[in-house]
């Protein structure tokens, strides 16, 4: 659960110049989702990074209102993991997404970030 403060708003985030929840926000709550379903249950070493997300975003939310999301692992294909998840304020779903993340060794991925600096 996340409370939608002005940072977390459209003209705050850029993607618009009204004061409601951005989808950059959105975003950011449904990638989360999946991350805590996967709580526990990766390898040790092991981290996830998103690679693909297909979003609808349904409604608009105020400033000052609660929004939650939850994701449902729905598919896997070898260290290709699949999630549907939804987001909602206190009245009505308000996002939904097809969300891809990838198992990788964090310390090797770390490395080949390093390699950029």
């Amino acid at each position: 659960m996340r409370q939608v403060t002005a940072d977390l708003t459209a003209e705050r985030l850029g993607s618009g110049d009204v004061p409601v929840f951005g989808t950059p926000a959105l975003v950011a709550l449904l990638e989360a989702a999946a991350v805590n379903a996967l709580a526990g249950h990766l390898g040790t070493g092991e981290t996830t990074v998103g690679t693909r997300l297909e979003l609808a975003h349904l409604a608009p939310t105020p400033v000052g209102a609660a929004v939650r999301a939850e994701a449902e692992l729905v598919a896997v294909q070898g260290r290709t993991l699949t999630f549907a998840a939804k987001a909602f304020d206190h009245r009505e779903q308000i996002g939904e997404c097809r969300h891809v993340r990838v198992i990788v060794p964090r310390d090797r991925f770390l490395a080949r970030v390093g390699e950029k600096t």
